[in-house]
């Protein structure tokens, strides 16, 4: 079966389109992105397997444009995978939050697609460009079964003592204020290849995944759930990101809205766009600028913003290991997680107390590959597990549909 895997954002679209004939293994066809949806310069970016990247500019005036587009560069003569857009037997959508709804994965029909339009106001940004995608896919590909896999499900399983926050307890069953939790997806798929690569039982077993990138969370997963994870009500709880600002006291965003007489649009770019490792830095949010200017450079609010970050990471590792009652495995995955070994030195450095012991030479030599970083005698395994969440998408997806058709 050929799957397309669809990532809707505001003004983007992230795809891969998947050969799922070994869903252990499905084999990617190509992988591509729409920029710029909406603006008179328009960029799609299109890789099939084994060939160059091809790109395309044009005004892409909305989602069902870019999607037509990607239709088009798939089935292109000069750089398409398939012969004909019908080749595509299903449609998997990436959506952001899927709020108390969903907890699993789900065949998308009309009160899905309402649900997910009422969760708009938990994710202004992102659930509204999902739906613009599922309704735009249907009106080009009507026939093709399309499946919404949440951000949100995998946390689902966080017992109360967890996701509420200590507010009148009204506005949790009035307004469904509560911690969700994101990068649900990734954290399943790398806790699951984690214990595959280093022969624990994900069912039995007690671990702690780090998604380190621009935004990044951290889980404690105990027996195959999601027991707690860092991010909350929206993405922006949790570490320090690289806008982000993530844990924050409410009383200062309170404080620094009158003395700097910002009104909610004001403070949601603070928080949103102006905080993190670019707050900190004031050079940038991407950490491999930020880490060239701390040790070239010396800059001492570099060296600053690097610290903090550690820092944060670290105290999320011990507050969860006391949550799950210990660690049997520590994973670090997404674009920092993966590539930065300086970054999960200093994070590991000091936590012999909780049994984690890297050996630092295969540390610093290795990028992108899974990789067992402890020493043999490590109470805790340390790992990299690279994420894929689009593999994640289109595998749901395909179980979804095979169990509707069972």
């Amino acid at each position: 079966m050929i799957v397309l895997v669809l990532n809707c954002g505001s003004s983007s679209i992230k795809y891969q389109l998947l050969d799922m004939a070994n869903m252990d293994e499905p084999a990617v066809k190509a992988v591509g992105v729409v920029e710029r949806i909406g603006l008179p310069d328009g960029i799609l970016t299109h890789k099939p397997e084994g060939g160059g990247k091809y790109k395309f500019t044009e005004e892409i005036q909305n989602h069902e444009v870019g999607i037509n587009f990607i239709l088009e560069a798939l089935t292109s003569r000069a750089h398409g995978v398939i012969e004909d857009v019908n080749d595509i037997q299903a449609v998997g959508h990436r959506v952001a939050h899927g709020g108390e709804f969903f907890t699993k994965s789900v065949m998308i029909d009309e009160q899905v697609k309402q649900r997910i339009g009422k969760l708009s106001d938990l994710a202004p940004l992102h659930n509204p460009a999902h739906l613009a995608g599922i309704e735009s896919m249907e009106r080009l590909l009507p026939n093709v079964p399309q499946v919404a896999v949440f951000d949100t499900s995998f946390h689902q399983s966080m017992p109360p003592e967890s996701f509420l926050y200590a507010i009148p307890y009204e506005y949790y069953t009035k307004h469904k204020v509560r911690r969700y939790g994101f990068h649900g997806t990734s954290h399943k798929y790398v806790a699951e290849k984690a214990c595959e690569f280093l022969g624990l039982d994900f069912n039995n077993s007690k671990l702690i995944t780090c998604h380190l990138g621009n935004g990044a969370s951290i889980a404690a997963i105990k027996n195959g759930k999601s027991f707690d994870t860092s991010m909350g009500f929206t993405p922006v709880e949790g570490l320090i990101m690289g806008t982000r600002v993530g844990n924050l006291d409410a009383g200062a965003l309170l404080y620094l809205m009158e003395k700097e007489n910002l009104d909610l649009k004001g403070i949601n770019d603070l928080i949103n766009k102006r905080s993190g490792i670019l707050g900190i830095s004031g050079i940038s949010s991407d950490m491999r600028d930020v880490e060239n200017e701390a040790w070239n450079n010396k800059n001492e609010r570099a060296i600053l913003a690097l610290s903090m970050y550690h820092l944060r990471v670290k105290r999320y590792i011990g507050a969860f290991a006391a949550e799950i009652g210990g660690i049997d495995a520590l994973i670090f995955t997404g674009g920092v997680g993966e590539n930065g070994p300086e970054t999960r030195e200093e994070i590991c450095n000091e936590m012999e107390f909780l049994g984690v012991k890297i050996d630092r030479e295969i540390n610093s030599g290795v990028r992108g590959k899974a990789t067992l970083l402890s020493t043999p005698d490590s109470r805790v395994k340390v790992a990299i597990i690279p994420t894929n969440e689009e593999k994640v998408i289109a595998t749901d997806t395909m179980r979804v549909i095979l169990g509707q058709q069972k």
